[in-house]
């Protein structure tokens, strides 16, 4: 029952995760990014939609990135290693001091996106636009269930490379506002601001205090994930 109020949070951690990214070619070595978050989520969650956070903060160093978010009375944590593709999250919830922390394998990540259409045909239009801050270009793109959409990028700003993951790699410059896939659902993002800054060093081991579980476990600990 505890567990309930991290049901979305787990959501948004499927959907989120791997999809809070964006291109470069030169690198900054760390900073903080922040998203405005759009889901198109089917009809059956779509009730869960204002539950999920509009806005999302990403912290990198060098090849890691962290995601933090909150859900009910549970802290939920997101890193990964966006070269090795792999990661682990953390979820704190203090007032059961319980803390527990997930591994997320190549495997596992690689099996989760399996499920997302495959984009392809990036193409620059010329078109330009000034979103917030960053003067952008326009490219369209597809996937390979029919869906054509549309994307805007900037070479104002430069991310690490490889931040982006393989799909995004025709794209040249850091992307301001896409629509990526993840778990089959489809997420929009729009880049508020990008920020040089102090954050981290992060790591991928599991913090002292945690205990280790299987994604399973916590699924059940919801009761089945009702």
């Amino acid at each position: 029952m505890m567990f309930k109020s991290v049901k979305t949070g787990l959501l948004a951690v499927i959907l989120v995760g791997s999809a809070i990214i964006a291109n470069a070619q030169k690198k900054l070595a760390q900073g903080t990014i922040i998203y405005g978050v759009e889901y198109s989520l089917p009809p059956e969650e779509a009730a869960m939609a204002s539950q999920l956070p509009k806005e999302q903060k990403v912290k990198f160093n060098g090849n890691l990135l962290r995601i933090d978010m909150e859900q009910g009375p549970a802290a939920i944590g997101i890193l990964k290693d966006y070269v090795e593709n792999k990661g682990l999250m953390l979820i704190d919830v203090p007032i059961a001091q319980m803390q527990f922390a997930v591994k997320m394998s190549k495997e596992d990540i690689n099996k989760a996106e399996a499920a997302s259409p495959k984009l392809s045909d990036f193409k620059a239009t010329g078109e330009k636009l000034k979103i917030g801050n960053y003067n952008t270009e326009k490219y369209t793109y597809k996937d390979d269930k029919g869906g054509n959409y549309e994307l805007w990028a900037t070479t104002e700003v430069e991310l690490p490379a490889g931040f982006s993951g393989e799909q995004f790699k025709g794209v040249k410059g850091t992307l301001v506002k896409y629509t990526t896939f993840q778990n089959g659902t489809k997420v929009t993002l729009t880049v508020k601001n990008i920020t040089e800054d102090k954050v981290g060093p992060f790591s991928l081991e599991i913090p002292s205090g945690y205990e280790l579980k299987t994604m399973e476990e916590i699924m059940a600990m919801q009761g089945g994930g009702q």
